[in-house]
């Protein structure tokens, strides 16, 4: 059975069958893909439905996270503003979206459906 990971910003990763460690450093959304930094400060970017395929599980941080100790932690980006205000040229982390996200502004643009049908109990 294979468990389906949620890729977590800042989380370190095993490939079970190549037991390879690596870091989720941002996660971008709008382009559904996962970017990933290894030991050696490597950086790759998947897909969304590749990370879901890969055969990963949870891990400690290793020891010396970046190798040789010349890569920063996570790498650092630049963004900017767009005219209607959304950050575009970068990938931001999962958790500053989700901080960002106004449940209340995201309900005024819905429709109005009115009320739910009881159900018939």
């Amino acid at each position: 059975m294979t468990l389906h990971l949620l890729p977590e910003v800042g989380q370190w990763y095993r490939h079970r069958d190549k037991g390879l460690l690596f870091q989720v450093v941002a996660c971008d959304t709008d382009a559904d893909c996962v970017e990933l930094q290894d030991v050696d400060g490597d950086l790759d970017e998947v897909d969304i439905e590749t990370w879901y395929a890969m055969p990963i599980e949870p891990s400690a941080e290793p020891e010396d996270p970046n190798g040789a100790g010349d890569q920063p932690e996570l790498e650092e980006r630049e963004y900017t503003l767009s005219a209607d205000g959304a950050e575009r040229g970068g990938v931001r982390p999962l958790g500053d979206l989700l901080e960002d996200l106004d449940i209340e502004e995201l309900a005024e643009e819905l429709p109005d459906i009115g009320e739910l049908p009881d159900g018939g109990d």
